[in-house]
């Protein structure tokens, strides 16, 4: 942790749209709480070579926890209102949340610590997690389509079925399936996660808060991100993402990639240099343009703003003023 000043920043100004809180006086926003974990539970959470610690959840994912608890509250009180004016009668749909950031920057053990302490806040809400992985076009159809080598980019998703996803558990279905990818494999499988009607679903992914396209004939069309009820953004300095995702790729070439099942068993029997040298490879051809194109353009429309230091913990946080 870092006791330096956060950055100054364009959407910093008195009328922008962010209000930025150095770590500390965000820490200092959590209210006495029973919502915490063990080390136990934070290890299996951790992803590779993330060193979140129990401070850290203690001073930023806690009140992060809890603002988004007020928000679901309060979404409540106005759902109950709107329906008592409109005359009807029927079931609150799940609140949904959107957390996205690039390859290697902590997103994903971002959405599990928030699907974590969310299931342990007042109340014990029903709290499911799925990543957009799930929805990428399998490797055959990258492949008749020409885009395997952009696995990642929003093209390399179908977002159509990955937004009737979201429309149907959204609308109150009683169950919804969702694919799911194999990193072990690198490709879709033939599994499913079954999301039944939870009271909150987040959504973890690249791009999850791309804006709609437009449409052929100029018309608007929608996004996933319309039916977020909140959504979060991790950042960091690109050069410290870029040495996070090598240094994974390293220590997964010394462990996972040993396994011969893995689709990346081949670079287990390579030298460091020669790993070293394809990771970078893939980042200058495939992640780090994805990050400048396509993934970092996205931040502004996050709610909250998660920014990392080069150690890797969250050094200040930008919130989206109501």
């Amino acid at each position: 942790m870092t006791s330096a000043e956060p950055p100054v920043h364009e959407d910093d100004d008195p009328v922008g749209p962010y209000v930025c809180m150095a770590r500390q006086d965000w820490a200092d926003l959590a209210d006495n709480t029973d919502i915490d974990l063990d080390e136990e539970t934070l290890t299996r959470l951790r992803g590779l070579g993330d060193p979140t610690s129990q401070a850290e959840v203690e001073q930023v994912y806690v009140p992060l926890t809890q603002l988004i608890h007020l928000h679901m509250r309060h979404t409540g009180h106005l759902y109950r209102a709107s329906n008592a004016f409109l005359g009807l009668d029927v079931r609150r749909t799940p609140f949904v949340i959107g957390v996205a950031g690039s390859v290697a920057v902590g997103k994903s053990t971002t959405a599990r610590l928030l699907r974590e302490l969310l299931s342990r806040s007042p109340g014990r809400p029903k709290v499911s997690l799925i990543t957009t992985d799930g929805f990428l076009f399998s490797n055959a159809e990258l492949e008749r389509r020409g885009i395997l080598d952009r696995k990642g980019f929003p093209e390399s998703y179908d977002r159509r079925a990955l937004q009737q996803f979201v429309v149907d558990v959204k609308s109150g279905l009683k169950s919804v399936n969702a694919p799911v990818y194999s990193h072990m494999v690198y490709d879709v499988t033939d599994e499913v996660i079954t999301v039944k009607r939870p009271d909150i679903l987040i959504i973890e992914g690249l791009n999850v808060l791309q804006p709609a396209r437009r449409r052929a004939d100029g018309t608007q069309g929608l996004a996933v991100s319309d039916f977020f009820d909140f959504s979060v953004y991790v950042d960091a300095e690109t050069s410290d993402i870029r040495s996070w995702y090598l240094n994974r790729f390293l220590e997964l070439r010394r462990t996972a990639f040993t396994d011969p099942r893995s689709f990346f068993t081949r670079f287990a029997t390579m030298d460091e240099a020669q790993a070293s040298a394809f990771a970078n490879q893939v980042w200058d051809e495939v992640n780090g343009p994805n990050l400048a194109l396509n993934v970092r353009p996205t931040m502004g429309r996050a709610n909250v703003i998660l920014h990392k230091g080069s150690d890797h913990s969250v050094d200040h946080v930008r919130i989206r003023k109501i």
